[in-house]
């Protein structure tokens, strides 16, 4: 009998970047591996991908560093970019690129007194108001980076999508067009589009594209789910029954009692709870699969067990295998139900979960 396992199918990830890459036929891939790969384990995602990917994206010096030191040779951008001093040290040494998004980035680079220039993508706010030098400084941040012996030529351009999820938002043409205005007659490279620019803006491609939910046979839409795109999901979250329950009419279920038994039923507890990254948030209803068919969970999820109505037929067994997203129930609709979005069900996941790779 197996608690919480995260079962990862390589060949399901191999499968997606393969799909991926055949939408792109002109541009570079970075898979983007950041917040441990998006749940699914930063170093055997990028194992299984370093001859697939032409680089790796990650948020954290932290997260490049442990990539360098576990052999990742590929090339590596920080897209939060870099803190101090120090921080550039690390950048050189290990040979990973960065973004500067801010003024006191680029005045650190200005002040700093490097053996090599680093490869720099300076990251352009085209609409999503987040990061990145505004329109009007753009011009003075290139000209500045261009003249500093810390920045290798040439210079990279880098932005990102505000609403590339929705066909019908007008801000995303908007960005684009933005971002090739103030990119014309630049040398560097330029990425602008992520999971949702993939598939949905190929005018977005241009020379490097950043595939990060999809790689993991996840919808970047809201309303989708990753086989409707040709993806494979590449995490199975599991976890097995602890205990199968009689249950009476009346009888009102776990923590709060915030579910009544309507007719007599019997019950199975699942080892799995929030101690384990479940959504302690997940209402009535929310779906597991067990034994080829969707039970509903009922009454509150605790933190290292959950309950399920089996029905009054139920022939299910201490020990069977429950499944609480995977191929036969996407981490997306499993999310819907919750309130959440897929990424935030996979990356929530804690050390107490088992990982298998397959």
């Amino acid at each position: 009998m197996k608690a919480a396992t995260a079962l990862i199918d390589t060949d399901a990830l191999c499968h997606n970047i393969e799909m991926i890459r055949k939408m792109i036929p002109n541009a570079r891939l970075w898979a983007m591996i950041k917040a441990n790969a998006y749940g699914h384990g930063m170093l055997p995602v990028a194992n299984a991908l370093s001859s697939y990917a032409d680089g790796f994206g990650v948020a954290r010096l932290k997260e490049a560093l442990a990539l360098r030191a576990h052999g990742i040779s590929n090339p590596l951008l920080l897209l939060e970019g870099f803190c101090t001093q120090a921080d550039l040290q690390h950048l050189l040494e290990h040979k990973i690129e960065t973004v500067v998004h801010c003024l006191s980035q680029l005045e650190m680079l200005e002040q700093a007194q490097l053996e090599k220039p680093l490869n720099i993508w300076i990251k352009l706010d085209t609409g999503m108001h987040r990061l990145g030098f505004r329109p009007e400084n753009v011009e003075e941040a290139i000209a500045r980076l261009s003249a500093c012996s810390s920045v290798a030529s040439p210079l990279n351009f880098i932005s990102h999508f505000g609403c590339a999820d929705e066909k019908n938002n007008p801000l995303t043409i908007e960005q684009i067009n933005l971002f090739s205005s103030l990119t014309e007659n630049q040398k560097g490279l330029k990425s602008l589009a992520a999971s949702s620019g993939c598939f949905l803006w190929p005018n977005s491609h241009f020379d490097m594209v950043r595939p990060g939910i999809c790689l993991y046979g996840i919808s970047p839409f809201s309303n989708g789910c990753g086989a409707e795109l040709g993806l494979k999901a590449v995490m199975t979250m599991t976890s097995s029954l602890i205990a199968v329950r009689e249950a009476k009419k009346g009888e009102r279920i776990g923590y709060g009692a915030t579910w009544t038994v309507k007719e007599n039923t019997f019950l199975g507890v699942v080892a799995i709870g929030y101690g384990d990254g479940y959504p302690r948030m997940a209402p009535n209803g929310t779906p597991v699969w067990l034994n080829g068919r969707k039970v509903p969970i009922v009454g509150r999820v605790a933190m290292d067990m959950l309950t399920v109505d089996l029905g009054a037929l139920s022939t299910d067994s201490l020990g069977d295998e429950v499944i609480l997203w995977g191929p036969p129930l996407p981490v997306e609709e499993v999310a819907r139900h919750i309130g959440t979005i897929g990424y935030e069900l996979v990356t929530n996941l804690t050390s107490r979960v088992e990982y298998v790779y397959l």
